[in-house]
């Protein structure tokens, strides 16, 4: 079974990004190569049942199991230790990666108080786009009853582009609701 987005990727978002750019070779083309999503979980420190609650948060968000990640050095300011876990991540590529746009373009960003469009300034020079959320409450998926605090997410879709450009081009063949400059 194909997702609506790939489809929309490789029927439309690639001839018009041909047209807009004059590619001569089809692998010139930018794509979405994956999407990460970070989410830290400084609380860990005293209590390390959080990281457990917002590992099962970030896998029924992505339907995915996340990576618990740990620190790499101690800081004794925080309490924190070499190897304490202290955030979970997850990388979608594929089909999930592309699902995983879908609801958060039509479902989650519309849910997101005050909305008004995302930020087009967050490219990296690269082609590469990074937004953050302030509370997972947006994804449908989460029951607002069974979590015990509101925690961000750290949200960053990698392209092939080379320019920010091109970048943003694609991103708005998929479409990102950017701020009109």
């Amino acid at each position: 079974m194909s997702v609506r987005l790939q489809d929309k990727y490789n029927n439309e978002i690639t001839k018009n990004l041909t047209e807009k750019f004059s590619y001569k070779n089809i692998m010139k083309i930018p794509r979405l190569e994956k999407v990460v999503i970070n989410m830290g979980v400084g609380e860990a420190v005293k209590d390390s049942k959080k990281i457990d609650s917002a590992a099962s948060e970030l896998a029924s968000i992505t339907g995915q199991k996340p990576i618990i990640t740990k620190s790499k050095k101690a800081n004794a300011s925080f309490k924190l230790r070499e190897g304490m876990p202290i955030g979970v991540k997850v990388t979608l590529r594929r089909k999930k990666m592309y699902e995983f746009i879908d609801r958060f373009i039509n479902i989650a960003l519309p849910r997101v108080r005050d909305f008004r469009g995302i930020n087009a300034s967050s490219f990296d020079g690269n082609g590469n786009y990074a937004m953050g959320l302030k509370e997972q409450f947006v994804f449908p998926e989460i029951e607002y009853d069974n979590v015990d605090s509101a925690r961000g997410m750290d949200i960053i879709f990698v392209t092939s582009a080379k320019t920010d450009d091109e970048a943003k081009e694609l991103l708005k063949g998929f479409d990102f609701p950017f701020i009109s400059e």
